[in-house]
Formats: C-alpha cells, structure tokens, sequence
C-alpha cells in the first residue's frame, strides 16, 4: 500500500473479501492491481458471479503467502483475460523473488521468480548444510542488503535462525530451475515423513488440483503407530462433483509419481480452514485428523 500511495495512486479499502462484493469495487473504481493469498484467488475465479462484472481495469493480481499453484495460475488467466497473474515470495526478515511481466510462459506459471536484488545471496542447502545441485529441494538460507542481520535482544533465537557466516534460515523449501529462477516446495517443516520417506505435501496438492472436480486441495500429515506418519488429501469440490479415493490415486498413478507419494486417506471438506492471514491452515487440518473430526 505505501508504494502505490508514494506513486501518486489510489488505494481502495473494502471491508469484504465476498466475491460479489469484490468485483462490485473493482468494477466501480476501475481497480489495476489486487494482491491476495492463493486461496482467496481460488474462492474469486470459481465464483459463478464474476462473468457478471466488468473486471476488465485489472492488470496485475499479485500473489503470496503460499504457492500459488500452477493451474490455479493457468485458471485465473482465463477468468482475467489481460491480467498478469504474479506470484511473489518473499518474507518480513527481507528477502523478496517475483516473476516479471516479459519472463517466459514456462517461468511466469510454474515458478516464483527471481530475487529483487542482485545483490541477494540466496542458496538451498541440505540438512548437513551442503548446497544441493540445481532442482533438488533444499532449505532457503538468504544475506542480503535488505534481510535482517538478527533479532532484537534475541541471541539464543539468532542462534537457530543464523549460519555463522550470517545467512538466514528461511524454513522454506525451494529449488532451482536451469533458467536460475525458483519453485516453492513448501515448508521444512511441511514435510510429510513417512516412515522415513519425505514427501513434498505441494508436489503432490499440484496434481490433484489438476482433478477436473477439484477446486481446492491441501495434503496434510496424519499420525499412524507403523510408519509414523501417512499423508491425507483434504479436498474441497467444484459444486456438484464427487470424487472417490480409488479414482483419486488413479488420477495421481496417471502421472507416474512414486507409490509412496499417494494420499492413503481422502477428505471431503466443504471449505478449507484459513489462518488470520487468509492462509490454509494445516495446523488445524492436521488436529482434526488426529482427532477424528475432519469433515466435521
């Protein structure tokens, strides 16, 4: 909001993240540029009422806070012919990626981007501290001219957040194209163990979405007294389709991925829960697993 209003341009408050009320506001002032969480923009495009609106002012949809998926991406470019669907990532302690505008199809849909600065030292490590090779996952550790150096009165924290040479540890999962531009994998701590073998909870979300009857997704752990831990698809319908578990994996085996990577439980849900942040939270999927209440 401060860099369009130190632009000169006009911010429009709205009190409703309704889509009716939405394009209700964006049709009236003629709004160019939103930015938004991915689930939001889920919400927006498979409402029925947007066909009903002249939303032909926007030229950017900015989107953080989690990775915006690429059909989801692909989705919203035919709801908002015109717009340029950006993903952004980035972080309060600095760092900051995005792809732009003349980038590539292939870059522009399934990638994050690239740092702002090129002065922003960004490398994926693995668990021993190595750096992996390019498109292997590995944690973002950042230094930069705009990343914190450390915590206020916070040595022990600085500790665990800081390599000793001073790069912050991001917690986020990431990997790097040929093209040197980047692709959220998640969150280390996100990971799926099962019974050793870690599963990438956004590789696997990324082919359901696919799913012609699938308008939401997330995969979350779920605890189980062998394996430590099994994986669940929780997932939310276009109206007035179904969706059954063997279908499901037969869909995810279509794409040859490893049989340890398919869901071994399904959930239909009428919405996903959002944290404060309008974020999927899988905290909270996750304990309903754990408690048996789900669908509840």
């Amino acid at each position: 909001m401060q860099g369009f209003l130190l632009s000169g341009g006009t911010v429009v408050l709205g009190s409703s993240t309704r889509p009716r009320d939405v394009f209700e506001l964006i049709q009236r002032h003629r709004v160019t540029h939103i930015h938004l969480v991915p689930a939001l923009l889920i919400r927006w495009i498979d409402d029925p009422a947007i066909a009903g609106y002249d939303l032909s002012s926007l030229r950017v949809i900015q989107s953080g806070g989690q990775r915006l998926q690429p059909e989801v991406r692909a989705r919203a470019e035919r709801a908002l012919p015109g717009c340029f669907i950006q993903e952004n990532f980035g972080m309060a302690e600095g760092l900051i990626m995005f792809v732009r505008p003349d980038d590539p199809d292939e870059v522009r849909r399934v990638t994050c981007g690239r740092p702002a600065s090129p002065d922003d030292e960004v490398l994926l490590v693995d668990e021993e501290g190595n750096v992996v090779p390019d498109g292997e996952p590995g944690e973002l550790i950042v230094r930069g001219p705009y990343t914190l150096r450390g915590y206020f009165r916070a040595p022990e924290h600085n500790a665990r957040a800081f390599t000793p040479d001073g790069f912050y540890r991001s917690g986020d999962l990431l990997r790097r194209t040929p093209s040197g531009n980047y692709v959220v994998e998640g969150r280390v701590k996100d990971l799926i163990n099962r019974g050793g073998e870690k599963i990438s909870a956004e590789e696997v979300e990324n082919l359901i979405l696919a799913h012609p009857a699938v308008q939401n997704v997330s995969c979350v752990p779920y605890p189980d007294p062998v394996l430590g831990e099994r994986m669940c698809a929780c997932v939310v319908l276009r109206p007035g389709a179904s969706l059954t578990f063997g279908e499901l994996v037969e869909f995810l085996s279509g794409f040859g991925i490893a049989a340890f990577k398919l869901p071994e439980r399904l959930e239909i849900l009428g919405s996903l829960p959002l944290s404060g942040f309008g974020k999927v939270s899988k905290r909270d999927l996750a304990a309903r697993l754990a408690g048996g209440t789900a669908g509840a």
